[in-house]
């Protein structure tokens, strides 16, 4: 059976989304919601992907899924069975929830590992870099992102579910994901308790120390508040968004890379192996020295300096 990617559909409505949201940022209170150079960067950056996602996303659907499906999960007198014994799952609707519902899971920890894993980062960064949180920014994708992405959804394939329903679940996860790039929706109540909201990602787009490496989820919430990773946000805490070491250009080229950069600038810093692994593999902040920390250290230092400020106050 075939399907259509729903981005197919998502992209002209991307497009017009971003230019209401402008217009409408632009003739009412939030004139400064969107910069034009940020914007421009952005878009060449939605764009680059567009061109490259089809070129790489046929050979990991059609040769990588297919291989691994047809593979696991042969036809045996006429039925389509899966290595470990059970029938291969057809184009029915509770599937399609189960494979929406796995497909979200994966996507948690794909996300995850971009923020966790240094070298992956260098490719996440790019989403994240930009100091403006809108429609634009969420087309503001890093074009290696595509080339290890597939790579986490492969078991899907492998335990029977078909490379075309895989496709269509990634394809509804990226419009969810696209739409809650806005400041205009407020918390949603009960819906909060459930989906991963527009809120909940603006958490995910800050460089608040509260709220770094927070929200990795897609449709859900559900993993985040399992894995300890989900946070509310705090109409108390005046909000920042981008990265703590920003590329500090508009130039998509130096956006694309300049954390590759700076990863062999760092592995230089040390002979030693271990460390030249941790640089570009470890946490991001990582250092062998002390001299960067990880978003883990900075909570650790920050919680140390309050005890001690705290205890000092009391003398």
């Amino acid at each position: 059976m075939n399907f259509t990617n729903p981005l197919v559909y998502g992209i002209p409505c991307f497009l017009g989304l971003i230019l209401v949201e402008l217009t409408y940022s632009k003739t009412h209170n939030k004139k400064d919601l969107y910069k034009w150079k940020d914007l421009a960067s952005s878009l060449t950056m939605g764009i680059g992907s567009v061109v490259l996602a089809p070129l790489i996303k046929t050979i990991s659907a059609i040769i990588i899924f297919n291989y691994l499906y047809e593979l696991c999960n042969p036809i045996i007198d006429g039925v389509r069975t899966n290595i470990m014994g059970w029938e291969s799952f057809g184009y029915t609707w509770p599937v399609w929830l189960i494979c929406q519902f796995l497909d979200d899971f994966t996507y948690y920890w794909f996300h995850r590992q971009n923020h966790m894993v240094r070298f992956l980062w260098a490719a996440h960064i790019v989403h994240h870099s930009s100091e403006n949180f809108n429609l634009g920014t969420a087309v503001r994708n890093g074009w290696f992102t595509i080339l290890y992405k597939p790579l986490f959804y492969m078991w899907l394939p492998v335990i029977g579910f078909p490379p075309e329903m895989v496709i269509v679940c990634l394809g509804i996860e990226a419009l969810w994901q696209f739409q809650l790039h806005s400041t205009y929706v407020p918390k949603l109540g009960i819906i909060e308790k459930i989906f991963n909201t527009h809120t909940m990602h603006q958490v995910h787009h800050a460089k608040n120390l509260e709220y770094m490496d927070k929200n990795h989820g897609g449709f859900l919430n559900i993993f985040d508040k399992i894995f300890g990773t989900w946070k509310e946000l705090d109409d108390d805490i005046d909000i920042a968004y981008g990265v703590t070491k920003p590329p500090n250009s508009y130039n998509p080229l130096i956006i694309l890379t300049h954390e590759y950069k700076d990863i062999w600038n760092d592995m230089k810093k040390s002979s030693n192996l271990y460390d030249k692994f941790m640089y570009a593999f470890g946490p991001p902040g990582w250092s062998h020295d002390g001299s960067t920390l990880t978003i883990k250290q900075m909570r650790e230092q920050a919680k140390k300096d309050k005890l001690n400020t705290t205890a000092t106050s009391n003398v």
